[in-house]
C-alpha cells in the first residue's frame, strides 16, 4: 500500500473510528489472489467487544462505499483488535499492558521478560520473574532502551484474587 493510499485511509477513518471511542491502531491493505483486504485494527484502554468491532465494521463500510479511497476494484474489509501477543510502540500500549507478561528486545542487545507494574513519561517499572525458585526482582528501564516490546500469552497464571485467596 502506498504511502500516499495509507495516509489518506487515515484520515478518512480515523475520526470515524475515534467517535466511536475507539483508537485507530493499524490500517493494511494485503493484496490476496486477485482480491484485497483492507484490515482496520481497533483498540481502546479497555478493549473493544465484539457490539464495537460490529458498529465500527458498520461505520467504516458505508464511509468507504461514500467515497473512493479504495478505488474501483473489490475488496474485503476486516475490522478487528490487536491480538493477544500484541506488538507495543506507543505510550498508550504500554499503558495497556500494566500487569501483564511482556518480551522486550533492548536497544543494546539483549532481551529481557518482565511484567509491566507502572508506566510514566519516561518509562517502565518492571517485575522480572525469580528463575528456580528465586524471588522476583524490580528493574527500571527507559522507553529509548527498548527497541520491540511484544506482550506474551500466559496460559498458567493466577489472578490476583487466587493468589490472595
Amino acid at each position: 500500500m502506498s504511502t500516499t493510499q495509507s495516509e489518506r485511509l487515515r484520515e478518512l477513518l480515523e475520526p470515524l473510528v475515534t467517535s466511536q471511542g475507539l483508537d485507530l491502531e493499524e490500517i493494511a491493505v494485503d493484496s490476496v489472489g486477485r482480491k484485497r483486504v483492507l484490515r482496520v485494527v481497533v483498540d481502546s484502554d479497555t478493549g473493544a467487544d465484539l457490539d464495537q468491532i460490529a458498529d465500527v465494521s458498520r461505520a467504516l463500510s458505508a464511509k468507504l462505499d461514500d467515497s473512493d479511497a479504495m478505488g474501483a476494484g473489490e475488496y474485503t474489509l476486516e475490522v478487528g483488535t490487536p491480538g493477544a501477543e500484541r506488538l507495543l510502540k506507543e505510550h498508550r500500549h504500554y499503558v495497556r499492558a500494566v500487569d501483564r507478561l511482556v518480551k522486550f528486545q533492548l536497544t543494546e542487545g539483549g532481551e529481557l521478560v518482565a511484567r509491566i507494574l507502572k508506566v510514566d513519561d519516561e518509562g517502565l517499572d518492571l517485575e522480572v520473574p525469580g528463575v528456580k525458585g528465586r524471588k522476583a526482582t524490580a528493574r527500571r528501564i527507559a522507553f529509548s532502551d527498548i527497541d520491540k516490546a511484544r506482550v506474551q500469552v500466559e496460559f498458567n497464571r493466577k489472578d490476583k484474587n487466587e493468589e490472595e485467596a
